[in-house]
């Protein structure tokens, strides 16, 4: 049924827009050019409750009609519903299609606040053990004169303060940009079992696989080098007289290397610089970069390739969970499974630091 003019709906006034827009376009296609006129009556389209077309044409365009139906393809269609699912659902039924681990994150910061970011967290983990060596003497307290309790608890007190100076940096830039992606900075500790996102699912398999790469990078390394070359002074040379010593000192231990160290480096390295490569670069290749700089920051150039292969499970994990609570699961588990191992191998009499020379 056609309407008035002075009745049309929304719907017709869009299709006659639509229409006019095409007619324009036709005629520039056309063999000759077409006489306008400002009373010429405009065709239009209505679509009823069954989605059918219905056209009206004025008599003084029947010329115009007969080559709109020589066109193979008409320049233009015009429809309108009310139901069917919006492209938004279809965009995310198709992103839920692809891989996971191969999908970006939506960063919402810059190149600029990611590197004065990044160069913020560096500062602050320096510029806090900087302070902390300061403040120690000037309290009267003499470290080399503390008992190896005492100083375990000093190490997990540093500890505690450099994860908080550096989370407070992340997460005030971070509040400049609420709301965040409901991916970014996301702990979660719902379905762990799930087979696409679940935490410990894949902590577990993460944690085998990591093993495995790290065993076969060790042999390859071995077979490359010939004799083991001496170990260098990392973290865990320097924590080697706290192991299996009391129940307190391993205690202190298992919290700066199984809770304060991994959401520390985790949250850094995967939750902020991993996430905001994904800005300029696909997944994988900020999974890899993010690995190379991981390993790098542990300043021990001899442990590279153990900490490349660490820090890429670690990555590939999250890309695929989603969750900083598994990285973090991975990373606890192995820091806290070398002490746990190196400690009851004190504990059997083993001299851990001849065995950690020949590893």
């Amino acid at each position: 049924m056609l309407k008035s003019s002075n009745t049309i709906s929304k719907p017709a006034m869009v299709c006659t827009l639509f229409t006019s827009v095409a007619q324009s376009s036709f005629s520039f296609f056309s063999d000759s050019p077409k006489p306008t006129s400002s009373k010429t009556q405009i065709p239009s389209l209505f679509l009823d409750g069954r989605r059918s077309f219905i056209a009206g044409f004025s008599p003084r365009r029947s010329t115009q009609l007969s080559r709109l139906r020589n066109v193979r393809n008409p320049p233009y269609i015009c429809f309108f519903s009310g139901g069917g699912k919006p492209k938004g659902d279809f965009q995310e039924k198709e992103n839920e299609s692809q891989w996971r681990i191969l999908k970006r994150w939506d960063v919402p910061w810059e190149w600029q606040t990611a590197s004065l970011t990044s160069l913020a967290c560096g500062l602050s983990f320096v510029l806090t053990g900087l302070v902390e060596a300061a403040a120690i003497p000037y309290l009267g307290i003499r470290f080399q004169d503390l008992s190896l309790d005492e100083k375990a608890g000093i190490l997990f007190l540093d500890q505690g303060i450099t994860t908080a100076a550096v989370l407070a940096v992340l997460y005030t830039v971070a509040n400049t940009y609420q709301p965040l992606p409901e991916d970014v900075y996301r702990y979660d500790l719902k379905e762990p079992f799930n087979l696409q996102k679940g935490w410990l699912l894949w902590a577990g398999i993460g944690f085998v696989g990591a093993i495995a790469a790290i065993a076969v990078t060790g042999a390859a390394l071995s077979l490359l080098r010939g004799e083991s070359p001496e170990r260098e002074k990392d973290a865990l040379v320097s924590l080697l007289p706290l192991i299996g010593s009391s129940g307190i000192s391993t205690a202190c231990l298992l919290g700066i290397t199984g809770v304060l160290a991994p959401i520390l480096e985790e949250t850094v390295f995967r939750g902020f610089f991993m996430v905001s490569m994904t800005k300029w670069v696909p997944t994988p290749v900020a999974i890899v970069i993010s690995a190379a700089v991981f390993a790098l920051a542990h300043l021990t150039p001899g442990e590279f390739p153990q900490l490349f292969v660490l820090g890429t499970a670690l990555g590939l994990s999250y890309a695929q969970t989603r969750n900083l609570v598994t990285p973090i699961t991975i990373h606890a588990l192995w820091n806290s499974g070398v002490i746990l191992l190196l400690t009851f191998l004190q504990l059997q009499g083993y001299d851990i630091k001849e065995l950690l020379q020949t590893t």
